[in-house]
């Protein structure tokens, strides 16, 4: 009776609500992989099929070659990873400033990082344009991966200082006793063990720059340098909409996130556990 009683329980407060949640979460994922095989006259005609009754590649066709995605997707690539190479040097270095060395404001710097992430996106995009407007970078790749790693660099310097503080010192210690510089221990003694570290935060890099949207919008006005989430919104016009190859580009966008994540879920956990108990 008791063991009965707990399946249910389970079942109702456990299962149940996990099921809504995924099926919230999934099923605007799959209409949208629906609608990106489909014909453009069945999306139209008939737009509650469940599955397409005769599935085209067509619009994933056109999203690349006609409205343009492969050249977004190459600029959102190079922003992307070097955005993301940029990041972990800088918050590794910084983390490992904050981890190792005891010094006076440390605590209100370390807050101050966090409070960062509390102010509006939207705030700062007037003061980003008129400076890269002055400095001649704007549509130029530059000017969001300089953005995205001002942004992005206070968040992972938290997170790879509480990795790093996990990492004993008597590892550094032993490197310099064998002659091994500060730099040196870094690169060859703490990189290594930091893997779980460095994959969340290229991780979470990564995907912020691959999905952002409103900055890439405001610094960038030349189609041929748009990202991949501006080139999507300018598929819809203003009296035409093609939901083909938007549904198709929308899947293209999502398979490097996809990708991404079934290669790095297990270094992103551990490295998340790290930062935690650091």
């Amino acid at each position: 009776m008791i063991t009965s009683r707990k399946r249910a329980d389970k079942l109702i407060f456990f299962y149940l609500p996990l099921t809504l949640m995924l099926s919230f979460t999934l099923f605007p994922i799959y209409w949208t992989i629906n609608t990106a095989f489909k014909a453009e006259g069945d999306i139209i005609k008939k737009p509650l099929e469940y599955l397409p009754v005769s599935p085209t590649i067509d619009n994933f066709v056109m999203a690349w070659n006609n409205v343009g995605f492969a050249t977004f997707f190459k600029n959102s690539l190079i922003v992307g990873i070097t955005t993301v190479f940029v990041v972990i040097i800088c918050s590794t270095l910084s983390g490992y400033a904050l981890s190792r060395y005891q010094f006076k404001g440390r605590r209100p710097f370390l807050l101050m990082l966090l409070a960062t992430q509390f102010i509006p996106r939207a705030m700062l995009i007037i003061p980003l344009f008129i400076i890269f407007k002055n400095l001649g970078l704007i549509s130029n790749p530059l000017s969001l991966i300089i953005t995205y790693t001002a942004v992005e660099i206070p968040f992972t310097t938290v997170l790879m200082s509480g990795f790093i503080s996990n990492i004993p010192k008597e590892l550094e210690e032993a490197a310099a006793v064998d002659g091994a510089t500060k730099l040196q221990s870094i690169r060859y003694v703490l990189f290594p063990l930091l893997l779980p570290g460095i994959v969340a935060t290229g991780v979470f890099t990564f995907i912020y720059t691959w999905n952002e949207f409103l900055i890439a919008l405001m610094l960038t006005n030349d189609q041929s340098k748009f990202t991949l989430p501006v080139g999507l919104s300018f598929m819809m016009g203003e009296f035409n909409v093609n939901y083909g190859a938007l549904a198709a580009g929308s899947v293209i966008a999502l398979i490097p996130a996809v990708i991404l994540f079934a290669y790095a879920q297990k270094h992103l956990v551990s490295g998340m556990g790290g930062a935690v108990k650091g």
